[in-house]
């Protein structure tokens, strides 16, 4: 991983409908912290971080998540009932899942 990276994904947050994401790796301070950084998707905005701490039990791993939707109300609408849910869903499923790797 490294500055300048680019990262492409589809992604699908309404109706299972592919949209296109791709971020870039804006910051790396290797085994401390990365920062991605959309530059074209689904969010107006979308900034990343993820901070590694390490512990007596290993790593503590943490995000701080800056973003903004599209389209005014209709895109305030859509993150109360669908996008909040989707990505609480998805750091979730990571946590589970990192847990179930690292223990």
């Amino acid at each position: 991983m490294y500055p300048g990276m680019i990262i492409s994904y589809v992604v699908r947050p309404l109706l299972n409908i592919g949209i296109p994401w791709v971020t870039e790796i804006t910051h790396v301070d290797a085994n401390r912290y990365f920062v991605d950084e959309q530059r074209f998707g689904p969010f107006k905005f979308w900034h990343h971080q993820h901070h590694f701490t390490p512990t007596n039990h290993g790593v503590l791993m943490e995000d701080v998540v800056h973003y903004a939707l599209p389209l005014g109300i209709l895109g305030r609408i859509a993150h109360h009932f669908v996008i909040k849910k989707r990505l609480e869903a998805i750091f979730a499923f990571r946590k589970q899942y990192l847990e179930t790797l690292y223990g």
